[in-house]
């Protein structure tokens, strides 16, 4: 008999959870390191997309700018433009310390001096300082992400595998969610918030140190990178480039027209000067911006995949160059060509409908949530307690009862059905925070009616603590079925071959509308009130709902063009759980 070891133990009895996983993390040094880096990712995550807009409404910086600053979560929609650098440029000096550690440790010093910087900046008085040193947090902590994404990719092995990584690295994110978000504003309501900031700058150097004694790979031989673009059929070097300049010129511009408004709209320490219109800037810019950044990527790569189909300007023997240039050049066109245009080629048309789908999805949450402190405890008056514990530590709860929900219903209905359902409930969760906007009259006769407002009063609570629980309870377990669904929709929809750097690159444009957005929301919020701009986005989502009916379609169209080729093969698939993209070729 074979005594199984904990470790083994623990791989054959599939991901652990709960305490489990807490135990697992702490089972080996590159699980504890994981852990240690998913919450070196969440904390600033929370800090600046949540926190940092607490901090700025009790400041009374208006809504407009704070939608602005907002901006900055863009940083996480964009790391994937500056991946390749993380991947391949070694640091001076800080290499010696290892390959990722090397990027991981720079980011957090970075990260610790902005902290630094925003605890000593008065944003009431010095808003464009604030802002300067919040983007550059911003951007250190999106750069952190790529690095440790690659570093867990890296290290795992048959004891540490790539999935129990991935759980671990989620648990320390949440945990840093809390943190970040509920004991800041518990503290806030104690102390400054420059001494909440410099507490949590203390934290990542707690996250350093870890860092500083992880494990680390060896960095990959450069000849070996991409070796299918040296190949015979491969688009020649020179085209590539071309392709390459394209796609990299439409994103730098939309980059620097954002970042450009942002400090006009950011740059004056004067609260009387005017501001630009951030609702006219989005109006003659933002379709643009979606236009440089989505359609002009996708006509190149349906222009490459063109080229390549008909043999046009491809290599016909094997490219044995390899130099530093064409392995940048390379990684780039894998990260920012190559993605869309497999999915172009195998989805043909269908790519519009999947794109449409992915850019509005999440955009009827995603476009009012930098507004959710400022909300509760600015218009509603809410303590820093309340809702510290009824945003982060019971909303926490309530969006992993949503996830669990979400993979029930995706096991018993199946990925469209669930994905349709995602779309929808957070429709009626806006329509409830337009209730709670003007006092809640619905939602109160709902807790009446379950009598929830005669057991609040049994703990000891009463009935506008209830009404803020029963509006996040809807919203978020709404957010945490979307949420799943919408990872189970694009793992299935990108390609195995690509699966990292497409699912990067797709999962970062649900951002792209939803960021933009932000800006136009806080100069409406300001100017006609939360109630009505609630209802606004909630009819924003209703665009979601008619891609995912046409998805369904378009789905089902290739269902029965399957059935039709092989009968078989479709009875199978149906048996499985329905047709996987990734696997299907364009017809």
């Amino acid at each position: 008999m074979t005594v199984m070891t904990g470790r083994n133990h623990l791989a054959a009895s599939g991901r652990p959870k709960g305490w489990r996983l807490l135990r697992a993390a702490l089972a080996t040094r590159k699980s504890a390191t994981m852990l240690a880096f998913g919450f070196s990712s969440g904390l600033p995550y929370a800090l600046l997309i949540g926190t940092l807009n607490a901090w700025l409404g009790e400041a009374q910086i208006s809504l407009a700018t704070i939608g602005v600053l907002s901006w900055i979560g863009l940083s996480y929609s964009f790391k994937f433009l500056w991946s390749p650098l993380v991947d391949r440029f070694p640091l001076p000096l800080l290499d010696r310390i290892g390959r990722r550690k090397s990027w991981i440790v720079l980011c957090q010093a970075v990260m610790i001096a902005s902290f630094a910087g925003l605890a000593a900046t008065n944003p009431a008085t010095n808003i464009g300082t604030f802002a300067i040193f919040a983007v550059i947090a911003a951007l250190a902590s999106a750069t952190q992400d790529v690095a440790v994404d690659a570093w867990r990719i890296d290290v795992a092995d048959e004891n540490s595998t790539v999935e129990l990584l991935s759980a671990i690295y989620q648990f320390g994110y949440r945990i840093a969610s809390i943190v970040g978000g509920a004991i800041a504003l518990v503290l806030a309501a104690r102390v400054a918030w420059g001494v909440v900031y410099i507490i949590m700058a203390a934290l990542i150097g707690l996250m350093a140190l870890v860092a500083l004694r992880a494990p680390d790979t060896e960095r990959p031989s450069a000849d070996v990178m991409h070796g299918a673009l040296h190949q015979p059929g491969a688009l020649q070097p020179r085209v590539r480039l071309i392709a390459l300049a394209i796609v990299g010129v439409s994103w730098i511009w939309a980059i620097l027209t954002i970042a450009s408004f942002m400090i006009r709209m950011l740059g004056t320490s004067d609260p009387k000067a005017p501001h630009p219109s951030v609702a006219d800037f989005t109006k003659e810019f933002g379709p643009w911006i979606i236009f440089a950044t989505v359609i002009v990527p996708l006509i190149v790569a349906a222009g490459t995949n063109w080229l390549r189909s008909h043999k046009r300007h491809v290599l016909t023997a094997p490219d044995s160059t390899h130099t530093p240039a064409r392995n940048a050049l390379n990684h780039l066109y894998v990260s920012l060509v190559l993605p869309l245009g497999e999915l172009a080629g195998r989805l043909g048309w269908g790519v519009l409908i999947v794109i449409g789908l992915i850019l509005t999805y999440t955009l009827c949450y995603n476009i009012w949530s930098s507004f959710a402190f400022p909300f509760y405890l600015d218009f509603l008056h809410y303590t820093k307690d309340e809702v510290a514990f009824a945003s982060k530590i019971f909303g926490i709860i309530m969006t992993m009862v949503g996830i669990a929900l979400g993979g029930y219903l995706f096991v018993r209905l199946g990925r469209l059905p669930t994905i349709l359902i995602g779309a929808i409930l957070p429709v009626f969760g806006n329509f409830v925070y337009a209730d709670l906007a003007q006092g809640g009259p619905t939602i109160d006769l709902v807790s009446h009616t379950l009598r929830l407002d005669a057991l609040a009063t049994l703990f000891g609570s009463d009935e506008r603590m209830v009404r803020l629980l029963l509006a996040i309870s809807m919203e978020n377990i709404s957010t945490g079925i979307a949420g799943a669904a919408f990872v189970a929709y694009l793992s299935g929809i990108v390609s195995k071959n690509f699966t990292a750097v497409q699912y990067a690159l797709l999962s970062s444009l649900t951002f792209l509308i939803g960021s933009l957005g932000r800006g136009i929301a806080g100069e409406a919020f300001d100017t006609y009130g939360y109630a009505t701009v609630f209802r606004w986005t909630a009819a924003a989502g209703a665009v979601a709902v008619l891609f995912v009916l046409l998805e369904w379609m378009r789905v089902a169209a290739q269902q029965r063009r399957a059935a039709a080729s092989d009968p078989q093969r479709t009875l199978d698939e149906s048996a499985s759980g329905g047709l996987r993209e990734s696997g299907q070729p364009a017809r």
